[in-house]
């Protein structure tokens, strides 16, 4: 496969959720990914997708609040990024819960984190950018397991 790259705005709503996982399963599919990368992939982007709209939208005065769904093909698997030009937020500057935050009842936990980390667990590549006023959450899931 040659490299291919597409991309997709979406409206940064709760309602555009199923039609991001939509178009990234499509594009899931092309790259060759089974089922379960594809379920993990869209679980890994419902999850950052959710807070841009929830968060990082929601403390800012923007009119056209826009999540851009950027999708590079290759050989070896699929690059997704997820664009924004929402309150800067990088992600990987905040603690994530750990194992014995996990085991705690719900109501005992901090709260926070756990979107994140059910991203990061869920891709083989999570990476963030900021970069001309756009937040980029950036996901790798390989076609191949290595």
């Amino acid at each position: 496969m040659e490299n291919r790259k597409e991309s997709k705005s979406f409206h940064a709503t709760l309602d555009s959720l199923e039609s991001i996982r939509d178009f990234l399963t499509a594009k899931g599919k092309m790259a060759g990914l089974d089922k379960n990368k594809i379920y993990k992939l869209c679980l890994a982007a419902d999850e950052i997708a959710t807070n841009i709209i929830n968060y990082g939208y929601a403390k800012t005065d923007i009119s056209k609040k826009i999540i851009d769904v950027i999708i590079q093909l290759d050989d070896e698997g699929i690059t997704v990024t997820l664009e924004d030009t929402a309150v800067p937020f990088n992600p990987f500057d905040n603690i994530l819960p750990t194992n014995d935050d996990l085991t705690k009842p719900l109501e005992e936990r901090p709260i926070g984190g756990l979107g994140l980390m059910l991203a990061k667990e869920n891709v083989d590549q999570y990476t963030y950018q900021f970069k001309d006023g756009k937040n980029r959450n950036i996901f790798r899931v390989n076609s191949r397991t290595t």
